[in-house]
């Protein structure tokens, strides 16, 4: 049991902004109306928040591993530090080991992360490391959108076995929810090609279109009623003039619920490298009269980094671009991914401009319960440096001091400049923490609420949030406090939420004899064994049909 006493709350769930309340928690590490006995916090003149919850992160699984063998110069050159008297080795890199991501999560005040993209070939070693990843509790989504089972159905007109199909896969996973990742443009990219066009048909397809597997795949999430909608990676990811895919894909998706995937690497203006510039206001505009649509921002941060996506096609592109090592990773049947070093350069206009987006479109878009912290980690900065964009949302002056250092040529091809929101801590809550839980449909999380998860981070108060909000006082995960002044004091193993959608019992007897026909690995190997899940909880599914 555990009292916290005389803090300054933020619990947007609840509509709480500031107020001086106490908190008690049980022995079941849940919210309750009070307690007798057990230890108490004084957090008097402290700020007491919600867990973080990041809705999108790359933390386990083949690509990341990839990353962490391409780049071994990073964990040499980059330390990332967190004291404990009980520290396992290995905190340094862009890509940190498993254990080390859940010490640097929670060092911070995270503790639900969601890993954004798992192909299901894969997936049995994913949970493995998840399971690794101390502190924290996760979530993993199943890349879908080039899947040529269900890509075949959808071709073929057969919607409803289409649902049964990704249904299959999310179970056969044993993952959360469907990610889609450049619709159809992965699968044309083993053909050579990609699909940046919304209307044209996919390579090796007569009818099938990337807006078409959008509008549907959309569909079908509502349909199986999962927790958290569509997660989307749009197609046409990083090119100049990007911003008219997005916007023709955002129709594609009226009338569903939608998660766009690191919004910012999808509002680019221009029609060549050398003409980028942003176009978030006009992305802003859209979300701010579709409130059912929801965002996470993908925000660069200047410096070295390792860039992984799904997006097959972009990296290979990005590697011609750059110069820099490679690696490709074709998931038979299921996906591709790409793995290059990248270093974002403020003297470089096309990373000036992305630096920019990504603060601008959280600044842009009015509502913060549409729009959340991220930089799609690694891709445009590590997330233990979450606290530095912090300091940028809520500090125009630091805001202003960074863009002047821009070269001027950059200045006037972003938006940033006439930007004077500042963020409150309220809206903080809100973008780190409750946000995301409610997108993700974890209603239990990001929410100081009787009968809540007792997820708590408790800051000593500071005027320079960037301090503030990267040394927490406490972090407290179900209950126990597992970090205090910087030592970590427990690693408690953090749970997996899962889906059990509705499926048709013949649908097995239909899978069998494509998968055959597609797959090397036997069918009956493939499913990841539910006893190999630790501490597995499965999340209700709830129609979202109109």
């Amino acid at each position: 049991m555990l009292r916290i006493t005389g803090g300054k709350v933020y619990d947007p769930a609840n509509g709480i902004d500031g107020e001086v309340r106490d908190l008690a928690i049980d022995d079941h590490g849940r919210f309750v109306e009070s307690v007798d006995g057990g230890r108490t916090i004084d957090a008097t003149g402290m700020i007491v928040f919600p867990g973080g919850v990041d809705v999108h992160t790359h933390v386990a699984g083949g690509a990341i591993n990839f990353a962490r063998a391409m780049t071994p110069e990073d964990h040499r050159r980059t330390q990332a530090f967190i004291r404990t008297k009980s520290r396992r080795s290995g905190l340094g890199g862009m890509a940190p080991t498993t254990f080390a991501t859940g010490y640097l999560y929670a060092g911070m005040g995270w503790t639900t992360v969601n890993e954004a993209a798992v192909p299901v070939l894969s997936a049995r070693h994913t949970h493995e490391e998840l399971a690794d990843i101390p502190i924290v509790d996760k979530t993993s989504l199943t890349l879908m959108a080039n899947n040529e089972i269900m890509l075949d159905q959808l071709e073929q007109g057969e919607y409803e076995r289409a649902k049964q199909v990704v249904a299959w896969y999310l179970w056969a996973a044993k993952s959360y929810g469907v990610k889609a990742v450049n619709p159809g443009g992965v699968a044309a990219w083993k053909w050579g090609k990609d699909a940046k066009q919304l209307a044209s048909p996919i390579e090796g397809y007569k009818k099938l279109t990337p807006g078409g597997i959008v509008t549907q795949l959309a569909r079908i999430c509502d349909d199986l009623g999962l927790p958290h909608p569509i997660h989307l990676h749009c197609n046409n990811l990083g090119a100049p003039g990007n911003i008219a895919t997005t916007l023709d894909t955002l129709k594609h998706l009226e009338g569903s619920r939608a998660h766009i995937a690191h919004s910012q690497y999808h509002a680019y203006g221009g029609d060549g490298w050398d003409t980028m510039c942003s176009e978030t206001a006009q992305l802003a505009d859209y979300f701010n009269t579709h409130p059912n649509i929801t965002t996470d921002a993908g925000a660069v941060l200047f410096g070295d980094t390792v860039t992984i996506t799904a997006d097959g096609p972009w990296q290979h592109l990005l590697y011609k671009l750059t110069g820099r090592k490679w690696g490709n990773l074709d998931v038979e049947n299921e996906t591709g991914c790409g793995i290059v070093p990248y270093t974002y350069r403020p003297s470089n206009l096309v990373n000036a401009v992305q630096w920019a987006s990504g603060l601008e479109l959280l600044l842009l878009i009015q509502n913060p319960w549409q729009v959340f912290l991220s930089t799609d980690h690694p891709n445009g900065g590590c997330f233990w440096r979450y606290p530095e964009i912090i300091k940028l949302l809520m500090s125009a002056d630091f805001r202003k001091e960074c863009t002047r250092k821009l070269p001027d040529k950059i200045k006037g091809k972003i938006t940033l400049p006439e930007v004077d929101r500042e963020y409150t801590l309220y809206e903080i809550a809100v973008s780190m923490s409750a946000g995301p839980a409610k997108a993700l449909g974890l209603s239990h999380k990001g929410s100081l609420g009787i009968g809540c998860d007792a997820d708590v981070v408790i800051y000593n108060q500071d005027d320079d949030p960037a301090r503030m909000f990267g040394h927490p006082r406490y972090v407290i995960k179900g209950g126990e406090v597992v970090i205090e002044e910087g030592d970590i004091l427990e690693t408690p193993q953090g749970r997996e939420f899962l889906v059990k959608p509705a499926r048709d019992p013949d649908i097995d007897a239909f899978m069998r004899p494509r998968f055959e026909e597609c797959y090397t690995m036997s069918f009956e190997n493939y499913p990841v064994e539910m006893e190999r899940i630790e501490h597995a909880e499965i999340r209700e599914c709830i129609s979202h049909a109109p």
